[in-house]
Formats: C-alpha cells, sequence, structure tokens
C-alpha cells in the first residue's frame, strides 16, 4: 500500500528513515480528506437529484439538529486535526534530535554551489558521500544569502543561512545517487544550485575515507608541511588549530583550563554557560560560530567583551574548522564520558 500510493501520488523514491514518517502522515492525511470529500460530494448528487424539484406553494421545513449531530461535526473534525498535529509533533521531535554517534559533516551553500566537509577526512564541491544506515549530521551556513538545503528522497529541508549555524540529520536506507536542491531563491543561478548525496554500504565509504585520508597531506605539530604552496590539512582540527594560532585567538584563550582573557577551550564544547545576563546557554557550534562573529551578544559571566569581531575576516569553513578544534578539546574526565551524541539526547520514535 505504501508503494503504491507513492506512485499514484508520484512522489520520489523514500531514501530515508524519515522519508517514510513524512509519507505515512501525507498518506494518512490525504486518504481522509478523499474520503470526507467524496461523501460530502456524493450527498450533493443525491440531493440534487432528490430535490429537483419544488412544488407550487411548498416551502422549506425549519429543521434544528440534536446537540448530538452538532458535537459530532465539530469534534469530529477536531480530533483529525489534532492526531495529525500529535503526529507531525513526534516526527518533527524525531528530526530535531540527532541519535548517539552522529556522523558530522559541515555543509556551506553559496552562489551557486554546495561545498561539504568531513571533520575527519576530505571536503568536496557538489558531492556527499554518507554510509548507509548511519546517522549523519549535517551543520550548514551560508556564505552570502539565505539558502535552503532540500532532498526531496530524504524529505528533508532545512534553511541554510549566513552568520549562523543551522541542522538536520538523516539516516540513508537505500544505496543510490540522490539529488540535492535549493529551495529558497538565492538569485539568478538559482535553479541551478544542485549537488548529490551518494548513499554508499559502509564498507565501501570506510574504504573511500581511508583512500580520501591516504592521500592527503599531513599537518605535524600544528605546522603545514608545505608552505610554499596553499595550505591542505588532513582534516578540520588541524586546520583549526593552525587557523587559531595565525588569528591570535591564544593570546586570550587556553586550551589546558587555565584561566586567561577569555574562557578556556578545554570542554567549553556542550559545556552550560552563566550569561552576564543571568541567563544559561549551550555552548553548541551555533553559540561558538555567534561568538566569533559578534563577541559581545553572550557575554559569559566575569569576562570583559574585550574580543574583536572575526565577522568578514574568518570564511565559514574556516570558522567551521575552529569550532571542530575546540570540540577536540576534552579533558580525560569528559573524553571517558558515556557519549550522549552530538549534544543531544536521543529522541527516536517509529
Amino acid at each position: 500500500m505504501n508503494e503504491f500510493l507513492r506512485r499514484m501520488l508520484f512522489l520520489p523514491p523514500q531514501a530515508s528513515s524519515y522519508a517514510t514518517l513524512v509519507d505515512h502522515l501525507h498518506f494518512f492525511v490525504i486518504l481522509t480528506t478523499l474520503v470526507m470529500s467524496t461523501a460530502v460530494g456524493m450527498t450533493a448528487i443525491f440531493f440534487f437529484v432528490r430535490y429537483r424539484r419544488r412544488h407550487e406553494g411548498q416551502r422549506t421545513p425549519h429543521v434544528e439538529t440534536s446537540k448530538v449531530a452538532e458535537a459530532l461535526f465539530i469534534f469530529v473534525p477536531l480530533a483529525f486535526f489534532l492526531l495529525w498535529f500529535a503526529i507531525g509533533f513526534r516526527d518533527y521531535v524525531y528530526l530535531s534530535t540527532p541519535p548517539p554517534g552522529s556522523m558530522d559533516v559541515y555543509v556551506m551553500g553559496k552562489q551557486w554551489m554546495w561545498k561539504f566537509a568531513y571533520p575527519e577526512g576530505p571536503s568536496s564541491a557538489g558531492v556527499l558521500r554518507v554510509p548507509m544506515g548511519r546517522p549523519v549530521r549535517l551543520l550548514m551556513t551560508s556564505r552570502d544569502v539565505i539558502h535552503s538545503f532540500y532532498v526531496p528522497a530524504f524529505r528533508l529541508k532545512k534553511d541554510v543561512l549566513p552568520g549562523r549555524y543551522t541542522e538536520i540529520w538523516f539516516e540513508a536506507t537505500k544505496e543510490g545517487r540522490y539529488e540535492v536542491l535549493c529551495a529558497e531563491y538565492c538569485g539568478a543561478g538559482h535553479s541551478v544550485m544542485r549537488a548529490e548525496v551518494v548513499v554508499m554500504r559502509p564498507a565501501e565509504f570506510d574504504e573511500w575515507m581511508r583512500d580520501q585520508k591516504r592521500g592527503l597531506p599531513v599537518v605535524q605539530d600544528g605546522e603545514p608541511t608545505r608552505l610554499e604552496r596553499p595550505q591542505v590539512y588532513s582534516n578540520m582540527v588541524s586546520q583549526g588549530r593552525v587557523l587559531s594560532a595565525s588569528q591570535g585567538c591564544f593570546k586570550c584563550h587556553t586550551i589546558d583550563g587555565a584561566q586567561h582573557v577569555g574562557p578556556t577551550w578545554l570542554d567549553l564544547y556542550g559545556k552550560r554557560e552563566r550569561l552576564a545576563s543571568g541567563q544559561e546557554i549551550l555552548a553548541d557550534e551555533a553559540y561558538l560560530t555567534e561568538s566569533m562573529m559578534d563577541p559581545g551578544a553572550k557575554m559569559v559571566a566575569g569576562y570583559q567583551n574585550v574580543m574583536p569581531s572575526y565577522q568578514g575576516r574568518l570564511a565559514a569553513p574556516e570558522v567551521a574548522a575552529i569550532v571542530e578544534y575546540i570540540k577536540s578539546l576534552r579533558s580525560e574526565s569528559v573524553a571517558n564520558a558515556p557519549s550522549k551524541g552530538p549534544l543531544y539526547e536521543p529522541a527516536r520514535t517509529q
């Protein structure tokens, strides 16, 4: 029945775990409204035939419905709408809660292309390779205007905003190549802003990742191996370490937990920081990025607003690399603690 309805509605393949959830809700709504609209239409046709003539002097009688009938007409449709809302909310929570161990991939949209970067591996433009059956979390930002990352076969769509990170996750369930589109008008080249997701078997993906790492020049002791050429790094953490040093971050921040002009980066990621306003905030990717672009927006209690803005000084991939470096700075006690995934508790409901 699922495949029959998908084909009848001309929907793309269901290539992710979330696609099935979305389509089942879609089918439920479509079938319910189809049945009710058919019943209303058939009743109207019956009345047209049955009462097609009026006799001379005939008057329409005054009809008063019962309280029970009025209650049914009100509460039965309301019950369906509330049920649809409950199912949709469940699916929203599922999509908003990456499971533990999700593989992170950074996504950058720019006019008019998509770029992808793996924290422990290569970067690519236009092609995102992922393993089948493993959850993948996308951390997305824009270099220029608002874009929208849209994969029809996965039923995924998320706005990509300049100067901040948005996120979405998926678990691909079928091998193949699936089109990525931009669903937000972003200029003259909007219609050609395309990419593809290549879903591979886990073993093939692991082998591909190993091959990519073997082919990348390695950064040793925080220094690139070839200074005379554009710097190429073995992973984003290495790049972030070099960028942090070159941008002067270590003049104010420590990486060993010691107090300094700014908060230490050791165990900063995932920590709840108390702000000067008295509020608490989770130090996730979005907060770390905002702190680089607008340091005074959310000041940590006990520190002065002396950090310069890096808006326009760092490109989106460079910001992502520094964030990955901060995420890698974990003390032994924190590193050995049981993982809860990327700052979220699992809430996977089927």
